[in-house]
């Protein structure tokens, strides 16, 4: 089974920027859509979104820029956020747009402030 990665995350200053990236694989990309995931310990796993959509503003007010990016060639899934705010401070994660969901990476932890 493809075991998801992800990588790019950090501490970031108000207003900055930071490029995550997930290692999955071209098989599942060609066949699935995929996501990004925000999750805050004790609380549920949270859609940021994925390439064809961005729910993270409209449901959390989440402000910022938020893009998903993808390479099927090289099984890799990017998620760009500009503009962070301290609201977006949290552990990023990649998977599957629906249920049931692959088993979760460990993703990386995203830090928005001074």
């Amino acid at each position: 089974q493809v075991k998801l990665e992800e990588s790019g995350g950090g501490l970031v200053p108000p207003g900055g920027s930071l490029r995550l990236s997930c290692t999955a694989s071209p098989d599942l990309l060609r066949t699935t859509t995929m996501a990004w995931f925000r999750h805050i310990e004790g609380d549920d796993y949270e859609l940021v979104g994925s390439k064809k959509q961005i729910w993270f503003n409209t449901r959390n007010s989440i402000k910022g820029r938020f893009t998903v990016m993808e390479s099927v060639e090289q099984g890799k899934i990017w998620l760009q956020m500009d503009g962070l705010t301290s609201k977006a401070t949290g552990r990023y994660h990649c998977n599957s747009l629906s249920s049931p969901h692959l088993p979760w990476g460990p993703g990386t932890q995203v830090t928005v402030g001074s």
